[in-house]
Order: structure tokens, then sequence, then C-alpha cells
């Protein structure tokens, strides 16, 4: 009994494994291949969906909150106005349970995510959104995952829209140089495309 349930305990982990891969996945064809908004709305809620069933599953997976997070957060910014707010909430208080309990899980990821999320949201009265914090938590990020493609680049975007524009390049330009990542074509493809459009702007 103890033997087949380390084997059942071992595909469960692996079918969780391979449900992330999906998710990024999913979550790339949504934000780079879906260009409709109505449409890249009904792309995001199936795979928040998608991630909430693998979480169930695996409640203690801080990888699989993060991911849960990255997507309410890309629905937040489809929607806009105040209906992303109820959005943006939820994804802050996964970012903090993660921070909390598994800070290094996807080299920072929850670092970058938190920090993106505090300098897109609005500030007081109506959101949570604060530059200082923005600006630590993608230095944590960064201190963990120097040379990744989203650290970089949302700490470039980051200066830029604080008018702080040689950093900005600089750190977009790090962004565009990160190798590629194992599986996730699509999303660097689309990351990049952004990076240089941010640079155009810039330069």
């Amino acid at each position: 009994m103890a033997c087949f349930a380390g084997l059942s305990m071992g595909f469960s982990s692996l079918a969780v494994a391979d449900e992330l891969s999906d998710i990024q996945q999913q979550w790339a064809k949504c934000q780079y291949d879906t260009l409709n908004k109505d449409n890249k709305v009904k792309c995001l809620n199936q795979v928040i969906v998608r991630n909430e069933q693998a979480l169930r599953q695996a409640p203690t997976r801080a990888d699989l909150k993060v991911w849960l997070a990255i997507n309410q957060s890309s629905l937040a910014g489809v929607k806009g106005g105040l209906s992303a707010l109820p959005l943006v909430k939820k994804a802050k208080s996964l970012l903090e349970d993660v921070i909390h309990t598994d800070p290094n899980v996807l080299d920072g990821s929850a670092y970058t995510s938190l920090g993106t999320l505090y300098y897109q949201v609005p500030g007081w009265p109506i959101g949570f959104g604060d530059d200082d914090k923005a600006e630590a938590l993608l230095k944590k990020a960064l201190a963990i995952n120097p040379n990744g493609i989203d650290p970089n680049y949302f700490y470039g975007d980051f200066l830029a829209q604080n008018g702080r524009r040689d950093d900005a390049i600089h750190y977009l330009k790090k962004a565009s140089q990160a190798k590629p990542r194992p599986g996730r074509k699509l999303a660097d493809t689309g990351r990049q495309l952004e990076i240089r459009q941010k640079l155009k702007e810039l330069q």
C-alpha cells in the first residue's frame, strides 16, 4: 500500500508540473496571440479556472499561486477601471503569501509580479499603488534573478514611467539580452517585442 501511495503521489506531482507548464503556455497565447479584448478576457478567464483547479489539487504549490496571481493581474489589465480592483487585490494577497512562505520560487517571480502591481495600480484612495514599495520589490526580484527577462523588463518599465530614462534603457537592454527560457518561446517572443517597443519610445 505504501508503495502504491508513493507512486500515486509521484504521478500527481508530475501531473501538477505538467499543468503548470500548460497554464504558462495558455497565458502566453492569451497575452500575445489573442488581440480582441473580449476574446482575451474569455481566454484569461479560462486559464484562471484551470489554474484554480490545479491549485485545489495542490494547495501548497507556491508556483501555482504565483501563476494564478499573474493570470488575475493580466485579466485586470485587460478589463481596466474599477472592475479590475478586486482582481488585483486577490493577486496581491496570493503574492504576499508566496513571499512569506517561498520567496525564491520561480526565481523570485512573486517579487517581480507584486512590484509590478504596486506601480501599475492607482494609489490611495482608489488602490494600493506605491512607487517606493514597487521599486523595493523589483530590486529584490533582481537580486534573486539579476539576468532574468521579466525583472529587468518590469524594472525598466517602472523607471521609464518615473522619468528615469537612462536607467530605464539600461535595464531594458539587459532584458533584451536574457537567455531564452525552456518551454517559454511564445512568452519570450512577446516580451522581446514589448522590450523593443519600449526602447524605441525612449531612444
